[in-house]
Order: structure tokens, then sequence, then C-alpha cells
């Protein structure tokens, strides 16, 4: 997020010694703040769709969830991502958060975007409404904390959700998704399997694809050879910045 500091450089230059020995001082006008451009939605099956037509569909968006949990896996992954020019989301849990907050400023100062996972990773959709509230805003709290901006994402655990929790990601000004391609990472018979991991991403490989992975070793080791494939087929990554804040309920689910 950035801070509007037109005042103060302006009058630091106009305190500032002439170096044109005595000429007027010129006192350029300061950049507007960098707005960005929103090309993309999240529809009501969780695809990234552009907002308008000429917008380039054959895209992917990259999402990692469950964390942050160690340095040099996830110091690993954020140099691949880097390697490929590709964004992603982070989807964080609040304790694990609260346990590596040096993590959570890491994956944020390398230019990557975090999202909110809940605090404890419970199915929300179980818990009263106070109690899911509680899951959420409070991860919103200590991720602004932390790098001073609060996430726009929201992806319930398990992909596990109702109205009510719908409504409290909404009041937070958050866009809600789980996703449309899963990459099964967390299941036990592709532990240690980097191959089949890339395997049932490309398997299931279609345009506005949100896949789902998570932070693993195995993941982390699949990753480079699975975004050199996706971009073999002819996809792009998305920044999420350019994906606005539109209902998957109103939204068009093509």
């Amino acid at each position: 997020m950035e801070t509007d500091q037109s005042n103060e450089g302006a009058l630091n230059r106009e305190n500032a010694p002439s170096s044109t020995g005595g000429a007027e001082q010129q006192v350029s006008t300061p950049a507007a703040p960098v707005i960005p451009e929103y090309k993309y939605h999240i529809n009501k099956v969780y695809r990234v769709v552009p907002n308008t037509e000429g917008i380039e569909k054959k895209v992917v968006l990259l999402t990692f969830d469950d964390g942050p949990k160690e340095k040099a896996m996830l110091e690993g992954m954020l140099d691949t991502l880097e390697k490929h020019e590709a964004k992603a989301i982070f989807f964080v849990n609040g304790y694990r958060v609260k346990s590596n907050p040096d993590l959570l400023k890491l994956i944020h100062d390398r230019g990557q975007i975090i999202g909110n996972h809940s605090w404890d990773h419970i199915d929300l959709k179980k818990e009263s409404a106070d109690t899911a509230r509680k899951q959420v805003e409070d991860v919103q709290q200590i991720v602004e904390e932390i790098i001073g901006e609060s996430p726009r994402f929201f992806r319930p655990p398990f992909g596990s959700g109702n109205d009510t929790l719908h409504g409290i990601v909404e009041e937070n000004d958050m866009i809600y998704m789980t996703w449309s391609n899963g990459s099964l990472d967390w299941d036990t018979k592709f532990k240690n399997k980097p191959d089949g991991i890339i395997k049932n991403v490309m398997e299931q490989l279609h345009p506005g694809s949100n896949i789902l992975m998570h932070e693993l070793p195995w993941t982390a080791e699949a990753l480079d050879e699975l975004l050199t494939r996706i971009k073999a087929e002819g996809y792009g990554f998305v920044d999420p910045h350019t994906i606005s804040v539109q209902s998957e309920h109103s939204a068009d689910s093509k």
C-alpha cells in the first residue's frame, strides 16, 4: 500500500540548497500512485474470467495454501516464481503467521500476494457465525500489522463454506474462492512424487485454471517443471493484483 508523501517531498525540495547557482529551482510534480488495472474476476466455479472482450483467456492463477512454514523451502518456491515472472497468492493460516512473521514478510517483500486461509484451518461451515468471523478477521488483523495491508483474497479450509461465511468475507472486502484445478499434493499417495503433482495439474489444465497447491517439499520440487509445462501449452500467469472484487454469485459462470 503506497502512502502519499507528496507534501513532505515538496517541502524537502523547496528547502534543499540550489545546485544552479541561485537560479530558481524547479519542483517536479510527484508521480501519482499506481492504480491496478482490473482485468479479471473469479466466476461461480472459481475460474479466472476476463472482465471484458480482448483480455487474454488462456491464463492460470497460482495459489499455495497452509503457510508460511519453512524458510528454505519457501525461498526456493519464491525463486522459482521469480524465474518464471509469475505472481501467486499464498493463502496463510493465522497460527502459522504468528509463529513465522518473518516468513510472511518475506513473501510480501518478494512481490507475492498474501491471502487469508483462516486462523486455525478448521471447517468454518461447521462453526458459529461468531467463530467464523473471528477466524477470518484475526488473520486480517495480524497480516496488516506485519505487512501494512490486509488480504484481498480468502479461501476457506477444505473449500467448505456457507452463506454466513460468504457474508463475512464480503464485509471484509475480500474475494472468496476455492479452486478449479487441484494438484492433490496434500494427498499422501502423492507425497514425495513431484511428477504425480505435475500430471494432476496438466490433466486438468483449462483457461482460467485456479490451481490449488500447498507449501510442501514435493510441490516446491515440482514447481519449476510445472510452470515450464504450463507456459509450453501457451498459458500465462495471472497477476492477482488485476483480479477485481466481484461476487462469484453475480459473475458469469462460463
